[in-house]
């Protein structure tokens, strides 16, 4: 694989080496590339920067629970055809006018090879996943309404995200190159940051991380905050101009954090903190 083919991160995304060498076995070995980690975490973005990095085209299938395999094939639309049919379009005489084509189609017709994403594979049905194998693995599939054979131009990095809220298959898991992204570490996080917020004050930004990371280990939270949501709350200091001592544990009132709301998203983790500042201010009087 020519250096050229080889991902090496973007100013713009923080990867791990680690991260680099899954995406990278995952081009050598032409496999998909199955990304899991918490949410928040950068699996989405990863397709988006590996296809930038690289220079290739990006097509992205971002899957729902209703989604169904099929779709990212093609969809062959009847009840356009019915309508056109007794409005005596000449169209209804061409079938292949009412083939809509999916991802995979389009991506299997790039003439450069592409970068697919499906995005939250895990949202699906459970069969989801296996009803792919076949395509995934041919690289080609039988349009039966024309019957056409469709084949990919070039083989595409498969980026596949899970959140985990469903196991996969073993039969698709063997098939994939597995990476789990950890949650970034605090010198992590910080270069982090710094790329969304370059020149930011040392002591808010270590303020603000050290807050950051002590909600996160607060036992019992329902949802930790996640990198996307650290990212929305710096943004509020800086547009509110949130002095950095606002931000330090030795202050009882910030044991819940100014503009909490950016970082706990439920009513339950927003009463454990209350009940903490109420523990915390009695056990101090």
């Amino acid at each position: 694989m020519s250096s050229s083919s080889r991902f090496a991160g973007t100013e713009s995304y923080v990867a791990t080496d680690a991260l680099k060498s899954a995406v990278n076995a995952a081009l050598t070995l032409e496999r998909p590339l199955l990304v899991k980690g918490e949410p928040g975490t950068g699996k989405t973005q990863l397709a988006q920067e590996v296809a930038g990095s690289l220079g290739r085209p990006l097509f992205e299938w971002h899957i729902k629970s209703t989604t169904r395999a099929r779709q990212g094939l093609y969809e062959y639309d009847a009840v356009a055809r019915l309508r056109d049919s007794q409005l005596g379009d000449d169209r209804v005489h061409d079938i292949g006018n009412y083939i809509v084509r999916g991802k995979l189609w389009e991506a299997f017709e790039s003439e450069q090879q592409p970068v697919l994403l499906i995005d939250e594979i895990d949202k699906a049905d459970i069969e989801f996943p296996n009803d792919l194998l076949q395509e995934l693995d041919r690289m080609e599939f039988y349009v039966y309404e024309t019957r056409e054979l469709v084949k990919a131009r070039h083989r595409p990095l498969i980026i596949i995200t899970s959140n985990n809220e469903k196991e996969l298959p073993d039969a698709f898991l063997r098939r994939c190159f597995f990476h789990y992204i950890s949650f970034p570490d605090a010198e992590n996080m910080e270069r982090i940051v710094e790329v969304h917020f370059p020149g930011l004050k040392k002591d808010l930004l270590a303020d603000a991380l050290e807050c950051f990371f002590r909600v996160r280990d607060v036992p019992g939270l329902k949802k930790k905050p996640s990198t996307s949501e650290l990212l929305d709350w710096i943004k509020l200091l800086l547009a509110e101009d949130i002095p950095t001592e606002a931000l330090r544990a030795e202050d009882s009132r910030s044991l819940i954090p100014p503009l909490y709301g950016a970082l706990l998203k439920n009513e339950q983790d927003v009463h454990l903190f209350e009940r903490l500042v109420f523990m915390h201010r009695r056990n101090a009087g």
